[in-house]
């Protein structure tokens, strides 16, 4: 047997069997106010304007992360393949210098204390990753 649908204006709920224009999250009568799209253009184009500046600010800080981890890369590198005939101790600071055939080589000698070549001083950390400890490096070679 066919049922008898509703007309149009009227709420009911098939799979309920009910009315249920109350239960509308939306208005469901013909003197009902009328629904209007809210502008949002110019709170779309402030908040565009906010996430750009904000996801910026991020790959400015990744960026600048990235370029201090290759930094202590090529230093950890340069102190690796260094001359050195004793066993580095770890949380101890060490002085990285150049010998005549620019070969550089790890002392404990402070640069104060003597003439080679200073390149810098480097300090082995936990994770045995020589950390530099002064500003007073020389380029690199």
């Amino acid at each position: 047997m066919k049922e008898k649908k509703k007309p149009d204006n009227v709420v009911f709920n098939q799979s309920t069997q009910k009315y249920d224009a109350s239960l509308k999250p939306y208005a469901t009568n013909v003197g009902a106010p009328a629904i209007k799209a809210t502008e949002n253009i110019t709170w779309k184009n402030k908040n565009i304007l906010k996430a750009n500046k904000q996801i910026e600010a991020k790959y400015l800080e990744l960026q600048a992360e990235y370029k201090k981890m290759m930094e202590e890369l090529e230093y950890n590198n340069l102190v690796y393949n260094a001359k050195f005939n004793f066993e580095p101790i770890i949380g101890n600071t060490y002085h990285l210098y150049r010998d005549k055939k620019e070969q550089a080589f790890l002392s404990i000698i402070p640069p104060n204390e003597c003439n080679f070549n200073f390149i810098g001083s480097f300090y082995l950390n936990s994770e045995l990753i020589w950390k530099k400890t002064d500003n007073n490096i020389k380029a690199i070679k």
